[in-house]
């Protein structure tokens, strides 16, 4: 089994859905992880709410510091923003680094209607993204 880390800056939006839905669509070929460069402490309740409303388990999901994988022995480490790409330490040789740049949701400003609209825009997208990866798009 293949260990994934999923970075983003706050870990409470986009690395908490990647891990999430990796764990779903690899099914079981990959151990799937997330935290954040600088740690909101807190998973965005839009984030829980669009995973609840995809039928994923969110319990246990927290918001991580990046210095809890540093020791981890990973196959892949994914930024899923630009600041986290920027924050990210050097991974030893063997570890497959990427860069997948999503929109920041918890940024987003609108109507709480419009913000939900939006966290479903990028779980889809995040959604479609480790589709392609997994070689299923």
């Amino acid at each position: 089994m293949k260990k994934i880390l999923f970075i983003c800056t706050g870990n409470s939006g986009r690395s908490i859905m990647a891990e999430v839905l990796m764990r779903h669509l690899g099914k079981g070929e990959y151990q799937a992880f997330s935290a954040g460069a600088v740690p909101t402490g807190v998973v965005n309740p839009l984030t829980l709410q669009t995973l609840k409303k995809h039928s994923h388990d969110t319990m246990g999901l927290r918001s991580k510091p990046l210095d809890e994988f540093l020791d981890e022995d990973l196959d892949i480490v994914v930024t899923v923003c630009d600041a986290a790409k920027e924050a990210c330490p050097v991974w030893p040789k063997k570890t497959l680094v990427l860069h997948w740049s999503f929109e920041d949701p918890a940024a987003f400003e609108g109507t709480e209607e419009e913000k939900r609209a939006f966290f479903e825009k990028i779980y889809r997208q995040i959604e479609e993204k480790i589709g392609e990866f997994l070689g299923g798009g």
